[in-house]
């Protein structure tokens, strides 16, 4: 069972709690988190939970059925996700919405080897290094490892290019050599139910990814990453990698059936090993694209720069070319099943230099901020006023390249507009909030939207017969533009572009909606100016900036002057409902009851589940309240037990 303690319970609760549930033989676990404590219970239901229910510091009690206890939906609902820190001060996330990449020989051969490997799959997108210091051959002839030499060989890699190490434990008495070299561990499918080292695995409360053995079924899984639950450890990654099968045509038989089977099963992070699965090397990359399609949280594989010379496993790993061909294309898969790919950022420098700037080597460089579209597009005007001018303008060439840029590091902070109060939501930027999980919402601004007709010299309404905008921006002059219906209408990525774009084809035919600020930069013309439907047309912009980074505290006192995180007077958020009547009701109850405004309330659909939705809604901060973000951390909390999935997407300042 899970015994909910209340926020308020004195030691001496806790341990009359403990005291009742030892004597009745239960195996007891705490788990500490950022709202809630909870008892894990483990053992046979011998008593009626309602001598649970009753104790004084008790908040709730929950049965669960299922063998595997802590691994269970029932025992946490909502996806676990493990962070693995990096020697770079970032946060690489296994699971949610993002896909990472985990890749390196099978074996360390030698410290050449393992820099070039590392070099490559950094350069591809790989967020960790593998490598096996310790290699369990079915061969007592075949290379068994360097032992602590590689070891040490991966981490030195690892540490340069700024990939966290994940390796192979095949012996308990290993842990403590190893313990200094790694990040993650990685239990091999012939140890899966090597439970004396599962439990002290546990106890470290490192990562570990466990993979699930030769013959293994999905249940003896579980079990067995209860072992290391129970032992301890939260940070659980479970790995497929194919099972024995009749089939002799692969090495293994690739289940990827079991990637969502899994998934409704336990919260825990899945990743898959297509390798070992296949073990075929020109098998591999669409296998490792459909472990992607199928939900996993990412791949591991085996990449080795002269897999001819190999000592271990050369059939199946991939030359660095394959493995950034693979690359490339789970970036273009990921945003069909609604993710985003986990990148590895540059190295953080000193940020000891006038506020908004930051150091690269010697030479002093602005703190950026990316918006998609060209120079003198409207974000780029939003970016102007909100940072003071304090900060240098990137365009990219969408949305999604904005979000990406700025989880990447290419951008320190991004600004993406997200509603207009005459053409509504721009939906596509929702979807990313979605799909980019290592972003957050750090403040807002809303701009007056001006739009003018802009064409080359010599044109006039009469010569105009194609008019180039961003689709907002067509929306928000639909009047004008319906004064005008022999005209074409072409979408652009941003205003800004479409301006760009009229003034490269530099014919009388053509026109760009636009702001008058882009008749100077692209040296157009303003045929009309005010040509929206109502002057009352204003974009609100948030400012997004990551949040898998650890800030330092010279970071800290930029983010502070630009107003992050002081007397925010708004928190958004995004949560799914469970499939049943009155649930939408239930979770808007809580903003209710907490006496928050909701500003806005939208609904996305959700990628993969056909008519279910995600809800975004923005709230109104009460300005009395003094700990802001701890209340808006209770109303969180309470969310969390009502809704079905539930992220804070910021808690800022908008303007």
């Amino acid at each position: 069972m899970i015994i909910v303690l209340k926020n308020d319970i004195t030691e001496k609760e806790k341990d009359n709690i403990k005291s009742l549930l030892s004597k009745n033989k239960f195996k007891l676990n705490e788990v500490k988190g950022e709202e809630s404590t909870i008892l894990a219970a483990v053992g046979k239901l011998a008593m009626d939970i309602r001598e649970v229910e009753v104790l004084p510091g008790v908040a709730n009690v929950i049965p669960i059925s299922k063998p595997y206890k802590m691994a269970s939906r029932e025992f946490k609902p909502e996806n676990t996700i493990v962070e693995v820190p990096n020697n770079w001060g970032q946060i690489i996330r296994v699971g949610g919405s993002r896909v990472v990449s985990i890749a390196g020989p099978c074996a360390v051969e030698s410290r050449q080897q393992m820099m070039d490997a590392a070099a490559a799959v950094a350069k591809s997108g790989a967020v960790m290094l593998r490598g096996g210091a310790y290699k369990p051959r079915t061969s007592p002839y075949s290379f068994q490892g360097l032992g602590e030499e590689g070891l040490k060989y991966l981490k030195e890699a690892g540490e340069r290019y700024g990939l966290p190490v994940v390796t192979e434990i095949v012996a308990a008495e290993n842990i403590p050599v190893m313990k200094d070299y790694v990040d993650v561990y990685q239990v091999g499918a012939r140890n899966m139910q090597n439970f004396e080292l599962l439990k002290k695995l546990g106890a470290l409360g490192k990562p570990v990814i466990l993979k699930r053995g030769l013959s293994a079924t999905i249940e003896e899984l579980l079990m067995a990453a209860e072992y290391l639950l129970s032992s301890g450890t939260d940070k659980v990654i479970l790995c497929e990698r194919g099972i024995r099968t009749y089939e002799k045509a692969t090495r293994n038989t690739l289940d990827l059936s079991a990637i969502p089977i899994l998934r409704s099963m336990t919260h825990l992070p899945i990743i898959v090993d297509p390798s070992h699965a296949v073990g075929i090397r020109d098998k591999i990359p669409p296998m490792g694209l459909a472990a992607i399609a199928s939900g996993a949280d990412g791949i591991i594989v085996e990449v080795h720069c002269h897999p001819e010379k190999a000592l271990s496993d050369a059939a199946q790993a991939l030359y660095p070319e394959q493995f950034d061909k693979l690359m490339r294309d789970i970036e273009a898969l990921a945003p069909v099943v609604g993710k985003s790919v986990a990148h590895i950022r540059a190295p953080k420098k000193s940020t000891k230099t006038p506020v908004a700037e930051k150091t690269t080597g010697t030479k002093k460089e602005k703190i950026s901020c990316a918006f998609s579209g060209k120079k003198g597009a409207y974000a780029e005007q939003a970016i102007d006023r909100y940072f003071d001018g304090s900060v240098k303008a990137e365009p990219m060439d969408s949305f999604r390249d904005l979000f990406q840029a700025v989880v990447d590091g290419r951008a320190d902070y991004g600004m993406v507009p997200i509603e207009n109060s005459l053409a509504g939501s721009v939906y596509q930027n929702y979807d990313n909030l979605t799909a980019f999980e290592d972003v957050s919402i750090v403040g807002s601004i809303t701009l007056r939207i001006q739009h003018s007709l802009l064409a080359c010299k010599g044109a006039t309404l009469d010569t105009v017969k194609t008019v180039y905008s961003h689709p907002q921006a067509l929306s928000q002059c639909h009047n004008f533009l319906f004064e005008h219906k022999d005209w074409t209408q072409i979408e652009a990525v941003s205003t800004a572009t479409a301006a760009k774009l009229v003034s490269e084809k530099n014919t009388p035919e053509n026109a760009a909606i636009a702001s008058a600020v882009n008749a100077k930069l692209y040296k157009l013309e303003v045929l009309k100016e005010g040509i929206e439907d109502d002057p009352r047309n204003y974009t609100r912009f948030v400012i997004i900036a990551p949040n898998h980074l650890t800030c330092d505290a010279e970071e800290q006192a930029f983010r502070q002057q630009l107003g992050e995180g002081s007397s925010p007077n708004m928190a958004s958020f995004m949560f799914s409902t469970n499939n049943e009547p009155g649930a939408l009701y239930e979770c808007l109850g809580i903003f209710q009851e907490a006496h928050l405004n909701l500003s806005r309330l939208e609904s996305r659909p959700i990628a993969g589940k056909p008519w279910r939705y995600w809800f975004y809604a923005d709230a109104v901060l009460d300005e009395t309240v003094k700990d802001k973000e701890k209340y808006v951390r209770k109303v969180l909390n309470a969310l969390k037990a009502k809704a079905e999935d539930v992220r804070l997407l910021g808690v800022y300042r908008g303007v």
